[in-house]
C-alpha cells in the first residue's frame, strides 16, 4: 500500500471499482478485479444481501473493502453516486430498471462522472421478453441449449453447479465487457454501459460447437461427440476402489500410448470406427476396474496418455503439481483458489480475507476524499 492506503499489487492497481452488493456473478466478477489489483469497495446494504453465508467464510469478497450504505434511505442514492464519481467502473446485478429507480442508474452515474464503466449484470439481459422474470443459472443456461449438451443419453441434463452459467457465461463476460470499456474510457473519455447477460455469454461460450454442427461435425444430442463423452477415450472411467480416472488422448500418438499403458493395444484401432466404439469403452471400462483411482495414477504418472485422477474440492489442493504452482493458497485459515491467471511485472496475490460489511468505511471516506460515508462526515 502507498502512505494514502492504496492498493498497489496487480496490473489494475490504481482502478477504482463500486460493486453494489448482490449475491452469484456480480460478486465473482468484481472479486477478479480486485484479485487483479483493483480498489473495490462493495457497497452493502443493512442486513445483506448473501445466501446465509457466514460474510468471514465468503471467499468472493477477497482482496476488497466494504461501506453499508442503505439506498432507500433519504441520502443512500446520493452517498452512493459520490463513490461512483471518483470510479473508473460501478457494477450492479439487480433486475433491469431497479438502479435506476434507486436513483443509481447510468444516467444518475454518468451525470456525476461522464467517463464511468457502468457494468449491469444480469440472467436474462436489460430487454427481451424474460428480462424481468427471476431465474437462476440452471434456468439461463437451459435456454441456450448448453445445458443439453451435457450428461449421458436416455438421462436428464446434468448440473453442472453454477460454473457454467453464473460464472464463465456471466462474471467473465462482465469483466472481459468492463475491462474493454475501460480501455475505450480511457482513451476517449466517454463511459458506457456493459450489458453482461448470462443467457449471452453462455451462447458465446458454444460457438465453436455451433461451427461444428453447420459443418456437419456435432451431433445435437449428448454423449455423441468427440467431447461431450460419446468417445470412448474422451471420458471418465469407475476405478477398483469407486472413485474415477479422466481419459482424453484425441491424438494417435497419444492414444497409442494410452492403451499401450492399459494394457488393451489389441484394440487400438477401434478408436477410428465409431462402431466399434462400444466395443472399446467396454474394454476400457473393464480394465480401469481392475485398479485402484491411485495405482492408475502411478500407471500412467509422467507420460503422454492425457490421463488423470479425478480428484475432489478437498483433495485438489494437496496434487503436486497444483502444489508447486501454487495454484490454491491458504489465507486465514481457509484454503481457496490463487487469482489467477498470472503477471510477470505486476504479480497478483490475496492481500485481505472477504471484507466484513462497513468495516472499511472509514478508511474508504479519507482514501476516496467522500466524507459523506462517516457517521459525522454530514
Amino acid at each position: 500500500m502507498t502512505a494514502a492506503g492504496t492498493r498497489v499489487h496487480g496490473p489494475l492497481a490504481g482502478v477504482r471499482v463500486v460493486e453494489l452488493a448482490g449475491i452469484g456473478p456480480g460478486p465473482f466478477a468484481a472479486m477478479l478485479l480486485a484479485d487483479l489489483g483493483a480498489d473495490v469497495v462493495r457497497v452493502d446494504r443493512p442486513g445483506g444481501p448473501g445466501l446465509g453465508v457466514d460474510p468471514a467464510h465468503d471467499v468472493t469478497n477477497r482482496n476488497k473493502r466494504s461501506v453499508i450504505i442503505d439506498l432507500k434511505a433519504e441520502d443512500g442514492a446520493s452517498r452512493v453516486l459520490d463513490l461512483a464519481e471518483r470510479a473508473d467502473i460501478l457494477i450492479e446485478g439487480y433486475r433491469p430498471g431497479v438502479a435506476e429507480r434507486l436513483g443509481v442508474g447510468p444516467e444518475d452515474c454518468h451525470g456525476r462522472n461522464p467517463a464511468l464503466v457502468y457494468g449491469r449484470m444480469t440472467g436474462w439481459g436489460q430487454e427481451g421478453p424474460l428480462a424481468q422474470r427471476a431465474g437462476h443459472d440452471v434456468a439461463y443456461i437451459a435456454i441456450t441449449g448448453t445445458l443439453g449438451m451435457i450428461g449421458e443419453p436416455g438421462r436428464p441434463p446434468a448440473v453442472p453447479a453454477n460454473l457454467l452459467g453464473d460464472y464463465a457465461g456471466g462474471s467473465l463476460y462482465l469483466v472481459v465487457g468492463v475491462l474493454a470499456a475501460l480501455h475505450h474510457a480511457r482513451a476517449t473519455g466517454a463511459g458506457q454501459v456493459v450489458d453482461a447477460a448470462i443467457v449471452d455469454g453462455t451462447a458465446h461460450l458454444s460457438t465453436m460447437i455451433h461451427g461444428m454442427i453447420a459443418a456437419g461435425g456435432w451431433q445435437d444430442r449428448r454423449a455423441a461427440n468427440l467431447l461431450d463423452g460419446g468417445c470412448p477415450y474422451y471420458g471418465t472411467y469407475e476405478t477398483a476402489d469407486g472413485r474415477y480416472m479422466a481419459v482424453g488422448p484425441l491424438e494417435q500418438r497419444f492414444y497409442d500410448e494410452f492403451v499401450g499403458l492399459l494394457g488393451i493395444p489389441g484394440l487400438a484401432p477401434a478408436h477410428k470406427d465409431p462402431a466399434r466404439w462400444a466395443e472399446l469403452r467396454a474394454a476400457v471400462a473393464d480394465r480401469f476396474r481392475t485398479r485402484t483411482r491411485g495405482e492408475w495414477t502411478a500407471v500412467f504418472e509422467g507420460t503422454d496418455a492425457c490421463v488423470a485422477p479425478v480428484l475432489s474440492l478437498n483433495e485438489a489442493p494437496a496434487h503436486p503439481h497444483l502444489a508447486a504452482r501454487g495454484t490454491f493458497v491458504d489465507h486465514g485459515g481457509i484454503t481457496q483458489p490463487a487469482p489467477a491467471p498470472r503477471f510477470s511485472a505486476t504479480p497478483t496475490a490475496v492481500r485481505s480475507g472477504p471484507a466484513l460489511p462497513g468495516a472499511d468505511t472509514e478508511d474508504v471516506a479519507r482514501d476516496w476524499d467522500v466524507p459523506r460515508l462517516t457517521k459525522d462526515g454530514g
